[in-house]
């Protein structure tokens, strides 16, 4: 009679473990219709110069968390391109919580060489103005599980 009873036991065991995988695929599955989708916006961008050779470019990026429970941000990556030309990339590895309907603003470094500016460093000097795009992606994770969101922004420093 004991060794009925420890089957029965292992294969509940197996049911409910199995049950529960189930729910996690169903879940993650299903992180698009829970998860309504954070705005990233790019509000600024400021310019330090470091060196002769370097400058330090800061973006200030807004995260808006429209959602009724809590986001973090895992990750975020970006790439910046002044007149249609790559200048730099970042990546900002850092946990950072958005609170439940609220933005968080970010400040995320880029290193730039002068040289990898061609034409844009005269325009930046003489006060012109020099299109530019960045694209990136945001990692963010929930209890339901994690996904990755891209944005994008156009303008002219």
């Amino acid at each position: 009679m004991n060794g009925w009873s420890d089957r029965k036991s292992r294969r509940a065991r197996r049911i409910g473990v199995a049950a529960v995988c189930i729910l996690c695929v169903l879940f993650t599955g299903c992180l698009g219709w829970i998860l309504e989708k954070p705005t990233i916006v790019v509000r600024e961008i400021s310019l330090t110069p470091r060196s002769l050779l370097e400058m330090e470019l800061r973006l200030g990026i807004e995260v808006h968390n429209p959602n009724r429970f809590d986001l973090t941000l895992t990750a975020l990556d970006y790439t910046l391109f002044l007149d249609d030309r790559k200048i730099g990339e970042g990546r900002l590895e850092q946990a950072l919580r958005i609170p439940a309907a609220s933005t968080t603003s970010i400040r995320a470094p880029l290193s730039v060489r002068f040289g990898d500016l061609g034409g844009g460093v005269r325009a930046l000097l003489t006060g012109g103005e020099i299109p530019y795009r960045i694209e990136g992606s945001a990692v963010i994770k929930t209890v339901f599980g994690s996904d990755t969101f891209p944005f994008t922004k156009d303008g002219h420093l």
